[in-house]
């Protein structure tokens, strides 16, 4: 089935960056249809402290405050998994059987975070169980915190978040597999480290430690766990599009278009830091540019 209305724009997902691109478009008065699964990172985010004016928000209040501002501005909003996208004349962005035609589109689709397999693991998450130390970091100041990694960079994201936030730090890495210099790297911050694998966290109400597959226990009240993210990007894969030196963000230009001529990509999904508010942003830039780009036209 095919809607043949061909829109100025369509924007998919309604994450931080594609909600200010929305509303940015609805204000221009464009026709603009926000096409979104539902879920993703910032709905399952309880505390949100580093944005401009809030003191403490969820992601699902911003969301849904997002999703009714960008209303306000006569932006059609549908729930919907997109499926593909291809370009002929247009873009034709495909939900399932559903296929919608647009002049621009802007991706804000986000990622998955690689959660370790550890019962209880749900119970906690977003409020004494974290994946960013940029976003909740904070939270986790003058706490016993455990860190859960399987790499390296485990390592430096231990020394960090003991010079900013807390002393009392337990790396816990799945593989022994550490040089000599980062284990003595760790002995001078103090940093206790041990190798197992987690199973369960433990307590009721409030975390109070984390048992290990070999029965050992852990003492802690909150836990960052690094195991990286994956990009929500398959319904890309029709188009050959340029990535960093790793093949896995995409690059952009300063107005976040990416390598084929009127696709934007915003959010994570770039080489930006993930982060609400600079996701925001950016879906501000590329509106603003597809504005312009759209009175050229």
């Amino acid at each position: 089935m095919t809607e043949e209305k061909i829109y100025d724009c369509i924007i998919i997902g309604a994450g931080p960056g594609g909600l200010q691109a929305a509303i940015y478009l609805g204000r221009y008065n464009r026709d603009a249809l926000l096409i979104d699964r539902g879920g993703g990172r910032t709905q399952h985010a309880k505390h949100i402290e580093n944005f401009l004016t809030q003191k403490a928000i969820s992601g699902a209040e911003i969301i849904q405050k997002g999703i009714e501002q960008a209303r306000s501005f006569n932006v059609k909003v549908e729930r919907g998994t997109v499926t593909k996208v291809i370009k002929k004349n247009q873009f034709e962005v495909y939900t399932g059987e559903k296929r919608y035609l647009s002049k621009f589109v802007i991706v804000s689709s986000g990622v998955y975070d690689h959660l370790p397999q550890i019962e209880n693991l749900y119970k906690f998450l977003g409020t004494s169980f974290f994946t960013c130390i940029d976003c909740d970091g904070y939270r986790t100041t003058n706490k016993k915190l455990v860190i859960i990694g399987n790499s390296l960079k485990s390592v430096h994201l231990a020394v960090a978040m003991r010079e900013m936030f807390t002393k009392d730090i337990t790396l816990v890495l799945y593989s022994d597999k550490l040089p000599a210099e980062y284990r003595e790297e760790l002995a001078e911050e103090n940093i206790r480290l041990i190798i197992g694998r987690p199973v369960k966290i433990l307590g009721a109400e409030v975390i109070e430690g984390l048992e290990l597959e070999d029965g050992q226990k852990v003492e802690c009240e909150v836990i960052m766990s690094h195991f990286g993210y994956k990009l929500n990007d398959g319904f890309l894969s029709e188009f050959n599009l340029k990535r960093d030196r790793k093949g896995f963000k995409f690059i952009v230009n300063n107005s976040y278009e990416s390598s084929m001529n009127g696709l934007y990509i915003v959010g994570p999904l770039n080489q930006g830091n993930d982060q609400v508010v600079i996701a925001a942003g950016e879906g501000a830039v590329a509106a603003i540019d597809i504005k312009k780009r759209l009175l050229e036209l």
